[in-house]
C-alpha cells in the first residue's frame, strides 16, 4: 500500500481553517464526530468521489478511484475541520511511517491552534 499525501485535501483543510470552519475539539471527540459509513455514502452520492477525497489527507493510488479504500486519514465531518480528527490522523500517520502526512497534520494542527 503506497499511501501518499493528498495535496488537494490539505489545501482544502488549510482554507477551511483560515475561513474559521473548524471545531477545536480534542482527539477523544473524534470517535463521536467522525462520519459514519452511512454518512460517507450519503456524501458520496450527493457530492461525488472527488469531493469525498478532499476530506482525506491520505490517498492510495494503487486502489480503485471509486472506493473508500483509496482514501485515508479523514480530518473533518464534511462541513468543518475537526481538531480531534487532525490529531488522530497525525498519530496514525506517525505510527505507520507516513512521514509526509504526519508532518502535514502537525502543521495543520498548529494552524488550528494559532501557533
Amino acid at each position: 500500500m503506497a499511501i501518499e499525501l493528498n495535496k488537494p485535501a490539505l489545501e482544502q483543510a488549510r482554507k477551511l481553517v483560515r475561513d474559521g470552519e473548524v471545531v477545536k475539539d480534542e482527539r477523544d471527540d473524534w470517535s463521536e464526530a467522525a462520519p459514519t459509513a452511512s454518512q460517507e455514502n450519503a456524501f458520496i452520492e450527493k457530492h461525488g468521489w472527488t469531493e469525498y477525497s478532499h476530506w482525506h489527507l491520505g490517498i492510495d493510488r494503487d486502489q480503485s478511484e471509486e472506493t473508500k479504500g483509496r482514501y485515508s486519514f479523514p480530518y473533518g465531518d464534511f462541513s468543518k475541520v475537526r481538531r480531534g480528527g487532525v490529531i488522530s490522523a497525525e498519530s496514525r500517520a506517525a505510527q505507520n511511517d507516513h512521514d509526509d502526512i504526519a508532518d502535514a497534520t502537525k502543521k495543520l494542527k498548529e494552524l488550528i491552534d494559532g501557533d
